[in-house]
């Protein structure tokens, strides 16, 4: 195993990785709308939070090696279903490969952020 960091990338806010590669195979931790040049929140809704998910994701997966297209699974997390399609249009724009996806809504996420997505991605 192998610990994937990236410095571009937001720090972990807990006692964990932003990810790991083993063999052939990255999972990230899930990634949250933090800034990585000031480490706060973006401003915006449910479309600006996502483009930064998914910044942040690429800059992990760039640690690894890879990037968005050799991703096989994610799993979204979002605070309200009602952004599920504002979500979804941001989502498509990074993830063109379209992997293997689940889609919940949870209580509440981390610094009280709207989304926050994980995944899986083949390296090599």
């Amino acid at each position: 195993m192998e610990v994937i960091f990236n410095e571009k990338a937001p720090a972990a806010i807990g006692p964990y990785s932003q990810a790991y590669r083993v063999g052939d195979l990255v999972f990230t931790s899930g990634q949250i709308p933090v800034d990585p040049a000031t480490g706060n929140v973006v401003d915006g809704g449910i479309e600006e939070q996502t483009h930064r998910v998914c910044q942040n994701l690429q800059l992990v997966l760039e640690a690894a090696g890879g990037d968005l297209t050799k991703v096989v699974k994610t799993t979204c997390f979002l605070k309200e279903m009602s952004d599920f399609a504002a979500f979804n249009g941001v989502y498509a724009q990074y993830f063109t490969a379209k992997p293997a996806r689940s889609c919940v809504a949870v209580k509440q996420l981390p610094k009280d952020v709207l989304v926050e997505i994980e995944c899986i991605a083949q390296i090599g």
